[in-house]
């Protein structure tokens, strides 16, 4: 079955495993059908970057910290953020410890846990990048969470449209996709 041909509900839960924002995934499901992999992902964008920060803040509270297993959502969502932080399986305690320490720093500057698209990075990379975004002012560095969680979403509509039980996205008729604009690449000012 395609995502376009999914029920609602069913079609939501999909896209909740890719983005906690319960907003996104009402908005993704709202807006099939998709004419294909492009208009997904272009749809993706567009909607994440309309969204309220509030909505951003509810979608990076699903992940686990870098460096814990501890993740919301359904088994999917926690296997696949498991999978994005397979560089930290490795890592000494040491390193470990400082992240941790890196972490709770991060959260008490800005309010919510530090989000990095993981995939293919280091532990070592990780500390660095956190380390580095402490500095940050809390627009910008909000603006660069977002920016992260952008990126983990796409690759996780990738990862699921290639899943055994999603058949693709069946071309949508050329009139349901037309008047749709490109994705915004700015998002709104915070």
């Amino acid at each position: 079955m395609s995502w376009n041909d999914l029920p609602p509900e069913e079609a939501e839960a999909a896209f909740l495993s890719c983005c906690g924002s319960r907003a996104w995934a009402r908005r993704m499901t709202e807006g099939r059908p998709y004419a294909d992999q492009d208009a997904l992902l272009e749809a993706a964008d567009r909607i994440w970057w309309s969204l309220a920060p509030e909505d951003w803040l509810e979608a990076f509270a699903a992940h686990p910290k870098i460096g814990e297993k501890k993740a919301t959502g359904d088994a999917q969502f926690r296997r696949w953020s498991e999978q994005e932080q397979a560089g930290v399986r490795s890592a000494e305690e040491i390193v470990l410890a400082e992240l941790a320490d890196a972490n709770r720093q991060y959260a008490e500057r800005f309010g919510y846990i530090f989000i990095v698209c993981a995939t293919g990075k280091s532990t070592d990379e990780m500390l660095g990048l956190l380390r580095s975004r402490l500095g940050n002012e809390a627009e910008t560095e909000l603006r660069v969470a977002a920016e992260e969680q952008a990126k983990i979403t796409r690759l996780r509509l990738g990862k699921l449209a290639a899943s055994p039980g999603c058949a693709g996205l069946r071309p949508a008729p050329p009139e349901k996709n037309a008047g749709r604009r490109p994705a915004h690449p700015g998002g709104p000012t915070v």
